[in-house]
């Protein structure tokens, strides 16, 4: 059996939570489905699949493919037994003698949607299964022991684009520094990140962040030839780089990294940076902690960690967003993220999975935010980034 669905099955049995994985979408809606259908064969691209289709991974035994006559021949070269409906009454039908004897199944369902990045079923879907007696309990723990967690190549894949990502970002701020005369722009700037990216072999859809001033105080400003800014001397800068090596199974990297251009940041913004990376390092220590302890912590308490300790210092209204993401194959991924402020994350840190930790403070004249990124690994947290220390000083 493919190795995700191999430990789905070993996760549903050591857990005894359901009697089986039942994985439904319809025209891309759940692409945890299309995960688990391309561990059955990476080199099947089904294309346009026009009806709802599901896939039943039971506690034991071969997963089953439900699919519409239409779309049954995108997925004959499956290895996988296969049902076949045509009309809606059909499809209940056979839907109905999949579950037959089954009483719990999970699905990606989150209660109240309080886990978005789980949240991927409409509630009609769960509404129709639990019509035919079958209790639907959410997938979070689930998929993310199943599908989440990185190999050593993975692994090995973004520790170089994390290396990649750290020198790209010193190499912007020294290209920034050796054209001040020419009041160089955020949109420029970018540019650069976009062309070492390239030329280092990364792909990144979308980024990067470069922004002075008052535009670092927006958490996802990007800039464009419209909206960009000239960095003169004075000027605060934030770059926020994520990106990952060429291939299709490699795994990201994201870091951001503060500077100033001039030979020493205003007390106010030097504050403000340390209590940054003061509530960085509270973070990695409590994990670091937890593991020595024997303890498994949720990803809403490393969150509170951080976010109490820059209320302590007076600054708790402008951390605005979670402490972290989930890092794999897209830069925000399907484990946990540590989260108790945009939800109450209460999956389990893991080890095999990867994750930022990126602390924020946005004030209206400037932002500050340090993040790295740390793999959760059998033997404790390792960071996998380049950490900053210091703010860089531009030319």
């Amino acid at each position: 059996m493919p190795s995700p669905i191999a430990d789905a099955q070993a996760y549903l049995q050591t857990s005894g939570e359901a009697d089986a994985w039942l994985l439904y979408d319809y025209r891309g809606m759940n692409p945890v489905f299309w995960d688990l259908v391309g561990a059955l064969n990476r080199e099947v691209r089904p294309g346009m699949v026009t009806r709802p289709v599901f896939l039943l991974i039971p506690t034991r035994g071969e997963p089953i493919l439900l699919a519409h006559a239409v779309d049954a021949g995108k997925f004959a070269v499956l290895a996988v037994q296969m049902g076949v409906f045509a009309s809606r009454e059909e499809m209940v039908a056979r839907l109905s003698r999949l579950l037959r004897g089954r009483q719990r199944v999970v699905m990606e369902y989150s209660p109240a949607a309080a886990l978005p990045r789980v949240s991927r079923v409409d509630a009609g879907t769960v509404e129709l299964v639990r019509s035919l007696g079958v209790e639907v309990v959410s997938s979070s723990d689930l998929l993310q022991y199943a599908t989440q967690r990185w190999s050593p190549a993975h692994l090995a894949s973004h520790r170089s684009a994390a290396q990649k990502l750290g020198a790209i970002v010193q190499e912007a701020f020294g290209w920034i520094g050796q054209h001040l005369g020419e009041r160089p722009t955020e949109h420029q700037a970018a540019e650069l990140i976009r062309t070492l990216y390239r030329q280092k072999g990364l792909d990144a859809d979308e980024g990067p962040i470069v922004a002075v001033n008052a535009h670092a105080g927006d958490p996802h400003f990007e800039p464009s030839e419209i909206s960009s800014s000239p960095i003169v001397p004075g000027d605060w800068v934030l770059l926020d780089l994520w990106a990952r090596e060429r291939g299709e199974d490699t795994m990201q990297a994201d870091i951001t990294w503060c500077g100033y251009v001039g030979s020493q940041p205003p007390p106010r913004h030097l504050a403000v940076f340390r209590v940054v990376l003061e509530a960085r390092d509270a973070a990695v220590n409590a994990l670091q902690q937890a593991h020595q302890e024997g303890r498994t912590l949720q990803g809403w308490e490393v969150d509170r960690v951080a976010r109490e300790l820059i209320t302590q210092r007076g600054y708790g209204e402008q951390f605005t967003h979670r402490l972290g993401h989930s890092l794999g194959r897209e830069v925000h991924a399907n484990a946990v993220n540590l989260d108790d402020w945009e939800t109450h994350d209460t999956r389990r840190i893991i080890p095999g999975i990867a994750f930022t930790i990126e602390p924020g403070i946005y004030l209206p004249d400037f932002g500050v935010r340090s993040e790295i990124d740390l793999f959760m690994s059998e033997e404790g947290p390792i960071v996998t980034s380049p950490v900053q220390r210091e703010v860089v000083l531009i030319g």
